[in-house]
């Protein structure tokens, strides 16, 4: 039984280490960019986007399909470095043990 209470332990302090992580992640800001930096997306770790920032240059009736296409690719953009940041995190809690994207610890 004492190994159980020590499990139970470690199992703990890891559901901390994880709410803690997801916290970070919450506060965190990525940036991501299209068009030459023309059109910026921000968004968190959790994939919140916070803002959208574009430059006045693409403002034309004319220039819509381009522009939504835009507004996609830097929001695409961000939701990846959110995702490679996230994973990173996961691994450094981890002790570079690969888990599957959306498994919760403890078990």
């Amino acid at each position: 039984m004492k190994n159980l209470g020590a499990l139970m332990k470690q199992a703990q302090q890891m559901q901390a280490k994880m709410a803690e992580m997801q916290d970070r992640l919450a506060a965190m800001e990525v940036v991501g960019r299209a068009g030459g930096g023309m059109v910026e997306a921000t968004m968190t770790g959790k994939g919140e986007v916070k803002r959208v920032k574009i430059d006045k240059s693409l403002v034309s009736p004319d220039e819509v399909e381009v522009l939504e296409d835009l507004v996609v690719a830097a929001l695409n953009d961000a939701r990846a470095k959110a995702d490679a940041e996230s994973a990173e995190q996961m691994k450094a809690m981890t002790g570079g043990l690969n888990l599957p994207p959306g498994m919760k610890l403890p078990f």
